[in-house]
């Protein structure tokens, strides 16, 4: 069921979310046949120029239909390689010499068309050009529609560290299609579970709960449970980002399993370990941490491993993982002052914190033991 609107482009159902940012709010739209409904997500954009950034696996799957849907613009698009290790300082000069090419002036639009690698690096690329112009996420994977798509964080990779370049730079709205999860690997459909269970174990305990209910119908991917889940998650993220935008604080609790699986995915070598499973695994140690710190119960990460398991994600470090340069890797975190470790940990399912100072000698036994 569908309404029309002008230029008898059609208007899809879908739900609106917002995050409330005052004059830079926007909206966030979940939905099937999003991608045709540019009648929507075309009222967003202010100038003539449009740039579309993609990549390798997702332009031969919908850079047209975006594109028809910028009929009268003055558009262009830029295709990438796929992969973690593509995000980068030079493919982020690639997308500036696109939007050069393309003689983008400062009411110009970048569109991030694809998972959170391409959504964190052109949001990037748009923060950098001229000081900022617009952009809209189009998010395809389900960890880029459940988390990195919403709250404005951009940016890319130094082989020092996974994100240490970037910046705020809030989109001018998110376009969430669930259509575009049917071509979605299972490996990738799996790691976008893992930031789902996050929201879950760190906020709500309700949620939690509902997805140990509805863990199978997920896994399925059943879109009743599917189309459920993403909008509890974003609800939750746009609530954060709008109470604490730039992470001075609460926003910082949605790192939770974070700090160990930035580490890992620097350690793994990016693109061996897909982000949601480094999330996956590093939820867990931070549970296991919480434990051993005498913060929260056995049950509780208990009940953590046993979900992400019936998710088919992995839950201990990967075979030939060393302590030591985790532990150094993890000092790269941003979240860390004055060179000591802060990590979110958490009381059980429901209730996470933000931990200054702990010990190494507390890290330790945990990452050993995994």
């Amino acid at each position: 069921m569908a309404a029309r609107t002008g230029a008898g482009r059609r208007m899809s159902l879908a739900r609106q979310l917002d995050v409330v940012l005052g004059p830079r709010s926007y909206p966030i739209w979940i939905g099937q046949g999003l991608l045709a409904d540019s009648g929507r997500w075309r009222s967003v954009i202010r100038g003539r120029h449009v740039l579309v950034v993609s990549n390798e696996t997702v332009a031969p799957l919908y850079l047209d239909a975006v594109l028809r849907g910028l009929d009268g613009l003055h558009s262009a698009s830029l295709v990438l390689p796929d992969g973690e290790q593509h995000k980068s300082l030079a493919r982020c000069a690639e997308v500036l010499d696109a939007l050069a090419a393309l003689k983008a002036n400062r009411d110009a639009c970048v569109i991030a068309l694809g998972g959170g690698v391409i959504g964190d690096l052109a949001g990037f690329a748009a923060a950098c050009w001229m000081r900022g112009v617009d952009f809209l996420q189009i998010p395809t994977t389900l960890l880029a529609q459940v988390d990195s798509s919403v709250g404005g964080k951009t940016g890319v990779n130094l082989p020092a560290g996974k994100n240490l370049v970037g910046a705020f730079h809030q989109p001018r709205g998110v376009v969430i299609d669930t259509d575009t999860l049917a071509t979605l690997p299972p490996r990738e459909y799996r790691s976008g579970l893992a930031e789902v269970v996050k929201y879950g174990a760190i906020g709500d305990a309700e949620f939690f709960a509902w997805l140990q209910r509805n863990a199978a119908a997920l896994a399925a991917r059943e879109p009743a449970a599917l189309g459920e889940a993403i909008a509890r998650s974003c609800l939750h993220k746009a609530g954060v980002v709008a109470r604490d935008e730039r992470e001075e604080g609460e926003r910082a609790l949605l790192n939770f399993g974070h700090t160990f699986g930035h580490a890992l995915e620097t350690f793994s070598g990016y693109g061996q370990l897909l982000h949601g499973e480094a999330v996956a695994i590093g939820m867990v140690l931070a549970a296991q941490l919480s434990q051993q710190l005498g913060r929260a119960p056995s049950r509780d990460t208990q009940a953590l491993i046993a979900l992400l398991q019936a998710l088919d994600l992995p839950t201990a470090l990967p075979a030939g993982s060393d302590a030591e340069e985790l532990l150094r890797l993890m000092y790269l975190d941003k979240k860390n002052l004055s060179g000591h470790l802060r990590l979110i940990l958490w009381r059980g399912i429901g209730a996470a914190e933000i931990v200054p100072g702990v010990a190494d000698a507390a890290i330790r036994p945990v990452l050993r033991a995994a």
